[in-house]
């Protein structure tokens, strides 16, 4: 797998970024998050070696992992993004975004029904924005849908929104001040997603950690191994993961 940043720097416009990784790291640094600019990696997909070979591998490609893809001050960016991903059609690109309405006005003309090799996840947090964001997403002419619970920071309903959707990602907030997440609201969504027959995974625990109505304070280091240890993640068509129970 490879990471693509073509630009950097990002704007909180939702509950779920509140304790934003990104903001955090760059204030330690010293580097004003809300100025987007272009990276040094901007061409990074087509940059080619001396023997004509890209130097990116081929495989998956996280994009904007640091950003966002849809954020309105690279508009005059994306189109360059996206005519470099049609040439790379050996890697499959994959974004997140909290700005999913913005999509429409964000895509190529040849979009049509969407890229085969582009995967799109639109991250949620609460029941306000599973329901506003959602039901855009679950409209649009995308091959390959994606939805990221993350931070999950309180009890979601998205059954009805897991059509056509390709997999579910749920995770907790990692900060000294974030907001709890608890178990039950993970198996809830884990139980929608196996009546629906969508792959899902538990990505990472919260700092504060609710289970059996008992709070935990897990450190950061932690939090994916420990949810990893859950063993709850669930992938069509293989038994083992529909047969899991309750961790």
């Amino acid at each position: 797998m490879a990471m693509w940043n073509p630009w950097r720097g990002c704007k909180k416009c939702s509950e779920g970024c509140l304790h934003c990784y990104i903001h955090k790291g760059d204030t330690k640094r010293g580097v004003d998050t809300n100025a987007i600019v272009k990276t040094k990696d901007f061409t990074k997909p087509i940059e080619c070696l001396n023997n004509g070979n890209y130097k990116m591998r081929a495989g998956i490609v996280y994009t904007c992992f640091s950003t966002d893809f849809l954020i309105e001050e690279a508009d005059d960016w994306r189109a360059a993004c996206w005519q470099m991903m049609k040439e790379r059609q050996d890697c499959t690109f994959l974004f997140l975004t909290k700005r999913i309405e913005r999509f429409m006005e964000c895509i190529p003309a040849d979009w049509n029904h969407g890229y085969d090799h582009v995967v799109v996840c639109c991250t949620i947090e609460n029941q306000q924005n599973a329901d506003r964001k959602l039901g855009i997403f679950q409209t649009l002419p995308i091959q390959h849908k994606c939805i990221t619970a993350q931070p999950l920071i309180e009890r979601i309903d998205i059954e009805r929104y897991l059509d056509d959707i390709e997999l579910v990602v749920v995770g907790g907030e990692s900060d000294p001040c974030a907001r709890p997440l608890d178990y039950d609201w993970v198996l809830h969504i884990r139980e929608q997603c196996i009546r629906k027959n969508v792959a899902f995974e538990f990505r990472q625990c919260g700092t504060y950690f609710i289970k059996d109505g008992k709070k935990y304070k897990l450190q950061t280091k932690d939090l994916c191994s420990q949810a990893r240890k859950a063993d709850i993640d669930f992938h069509p068509n293989h038994s083992s993961g529909s047969k899991k129970s309750n961790s």
